[in-house]
């Protein structure tokens, strides 16, 4: 009896530590299924930080993105007119020169035009001789290729009085750094004496001829008429220079009644005459340039003819006033969307 006894007691202490196993193996096993394994932690955080952060959904409160601004439309003209340059003056030492080879040689109807008056020279719209020399050395490397930089010098001041008295020294160095048009602002708001401009026919007339390299600009105004109508009537020793009723083949003139102030005219823009070139200029801008160029198509035909802005292209940026090249891109867009130009086939 005794041995059955202990028999039974060792059989029941088997089953009981085996259920005591198998429970003990049941719970290592949940807790195993709860803590997730060192290589799930770490693709886990991988995602986290590699995954971007998912979109709200439309139904939250915060308002969705707005759509981009689909591009405007090409707007043409149907003018025959042809724009030979799209004159932007007043570059100065506030802009990069390489900036305005790069711009021209993209859009070869560009002209800068620098404005030279020694009493103001190094300071906004008027720049220094040496920022000059560096703009000329960019100019007349482009000048022996296809796309030649165009440049004007707008006169004022005593450059002015200098050709009214016949002195020819300043223009005559103009081509070696790259000019190929001067432009002769003879009005008081530009420092010139204007007290006998009747008088100094012949003295321009014959700067005129001495540089026949050089497209010289008159401003055409009421101020300025004692001296544009005696180049045109070909008066006292401007006689023979140029055909009566025109000028000779290196003269033109800008109609700008504004005398450089960037006023727009009260009346309509003028036709070219039959005897000379013309441009136009006074309140162009970036803002407006599409108007005014549909406008003076009217007015022009297929006459060539050009326009020049000034006031419109100036900026404030970090509290300098500077010449803003993002404006004069805006002018050249707009004349490309006119199809009077083309940008360049890599812009698309």
């Amino acid at each position: 009896g005794t041995s059955r006894r202990a028999l039974e007691q060792t059989k029941h202490r088997t089953t009981r530590q085996s259920i005591t196993e198998s429970d003990d193996d049941k719970r290592q096993l949940r807790r195993r299924l709860r803590r997730p394994s060192m290589d799930s932690t770490m693709t886990d955080e991988t995602a986290a930080a590699t995954t971007t952060p998912p979109v709200e959904d439309a139904t939250t409160d915060a308002a969705p993105a707005p759509a981009p601004a689909p591009a405007p439309p090409p707007t043409t003209t149907t003018t025959t007119m042809r724009l030979r340059a799209l004159g932007f003056c007043g570059a100065d030492d506030s802009v990069h020169p390489n900036m305005l080879g790069l711009i021209s040689h993209s859009y070869p109807f560009v002209e800068f035009g620098v404005l030279f008056r020694p009493d103001k020279e190094g300071t906004p719209r008027y720049a220094s001789s040496q920022w000059v020399d560096r703009l000329a050395a960019v100019a007349l490397k482009s000048n022996g290729g296809r796309r030649r930089m165009k440049l004007a010098a707008h006169l004022c001041g005593t450059r002015v009085d200098e050709i009214l008295n016949g002195d020819d020294s300043f223009v005559s160095g103009l081509p070696s750094l790259g000019f190929g048009r001067v432009q002769i602002n003879a009005t008081l708001i530009n420092g010139v004496d204007t007290s006998n401009m009747a008088g100094k026919v012949g003295n321009v007339a014959g700067v005129m001829r001495a540089q026949p390299e050089l497209e010289f600009i008159i401003q055409k105004n009421e101020e300025t008429r004692p001296l544009w109508e005696g180049l045109v009537n070909g008066e006292g020793e401007a006689e023979g220079y140029g055909p009566r009723g025109g000028l000779p083949s290196n003269v033109t003139m800008l109609v700008d009644e504004s005398k450089g102030t960037g006023v727009l005219p009260a009346s309509a823009w003028p036709a070219p005459p039959e005897g000379y070139e013309i441009g136009y200029a006074g309140g162009i801008g970036p803002r407006n340039v599409t108007e005014v160029l549909i406008n003076i198509g009217k007015a022009a035909g297929d006459r060539p003819v050009w326009i020049d802005m000034e006031s419109s292209l100036r900026s404030t940026k970090d509290e300098r006033d500077v010449f803003d090249l993002d404006k004069c891109y805006e002018c050249v867009d707009r004349v490309c969307r006119l199809g009077l130009h083309e940008h360049p086939e890599f812009l698309g």
